[in-house]
């Protein structure tokens, strides 16, 4: 009798251990779960900050700010600044600023867009859309 005591009771621990759920497996999963959810979202919202374009004014903009660069056009292009940079520099400081970068950087010669992402400002003293274009220049 005793050994059939015995063997109930190991039946009984056996059918125990195969419906109790492991709690490894079970984390693991949450774990995996968070990940996965986690990079979804930044990719999602990265895709949104980067553009593949650029708006087709603000192309213009770029290439008019850049002609007036290249022909030492200083002036002009203080006087169509906003009124942060006003504010910030005085058309002296900006003329200087410009010649040094002129006589450190040169001239240039070409440019290839090395990233756009466009910015959506619902406050502060920009309000509005802004773009940050890094070009590659020679």
């Amino acid at each position: 009798m005793a050994d059939e005591r015995c063997n109930s009771k190991l039946k009984c621990h056996e059918v125990d251990l195969y419906f109790r759920p492991i709690p490894f497996r079970s984390v693991c999963f949450v774990q995996l779960l968070v990940v996965v959810l986690l990079s979804l979202s930044a990719i999602a919202c990265g895709s949104k900050a980067e553009r593949r374009s650029i708006p087709a004014e603000v192309e213009a903009a770029i290439n008019a700010v850049s002609e007036d660069i290249a022909t030492d056009r200083y002036e002009k292009i203080y006087r169509e600044a906003s009124e942060l940079w006003q504010q910030d520099a005085s058309l002296e400081q900006s003329i200087s600023t410009f010649k040094t970068l002129k006589t450190k950087l040169g001239k240039m010669e070409n440019r290839t867009v090395h990233s756009a992402t466009e910015q959506h400002n619902s406050g502060g003293p920009l309000k509005g859309d802004a773009f940050m274009i890094t070009y590659q220049t020679k």
